[in-house]
């Protein structure tokens, strides 16, 4: 027996056309799906990283109402400190400095430097030899993660001072 090979009727090119087109729509949507399933991907990683970040930032200032109540009882310690000498007293107010700086807290050095609005208030103007150098801090002023928590208050020099 033996086969007869016949020629493609016209029913069977336009099938296998058809066929080809459905499988190039199919791919074209694969690609399209593939390429929406990236994108939203991306987006989901760049949320979680964006949510990850705003959490370590609350967590940064979350505590910051509480350490600036906590900085009126470290300035207490330290005035108390200098009336009673009592190493007991000490020791409180160094292990509060340390749990203090531990969150983050850290001074501001104003001392000798130019006046800075950013970080000192100007409480009293002095005479001096030079212009807006801070002389005295009546208040040490704190930084918390590079920010300022408290500004300091300060004595400031002015060359001459007019009434």
């Amino acid at each position: 027996m033996r086969k007869d090979i016949r020629k493609p009727t016209n029913n069977a090119e336009e099938e296998n056309k058809k066929l080809k087109q459905e499988l190039e729509k199919v791919k074209k949507d694969g690609e399209d799906y593939k390429n929406k399933y990236l994108r939203a991907l991306a987006d989901y990683q760049n949320f979680e990283k964006r949510v990850q970040s705003e959490k370590d930032v609350l967590k940064q200032y979350a505590s910051k109402n509480v350490l600036l109540k906590l900085l009126h009882l470290l300035d207490d310690l330290e005035k108390a400190t200098l009336f009673v000498k009592d190493p007991g007293l000490k020791l409180i107010k160094n292990k509060f400095d340390q749990i203090v700086k531990e969150e983050g807290v850290e001074e501001i050095q104003v001392v000798g430097k130019k006046f800075d609005p950013h970080v000192a208030e100007a409480l009293e103007v002095v005479e001096g030899k030079d212009d807006n150098v801070v002389i005295e801090v009546l208040r040490k002023g704190y930084i918390l993660h590079g920010k300022p928590l408290r500004v300091a208050q300060v004595k400031v020099t002015k060359k001459s001072i007019t009434n």
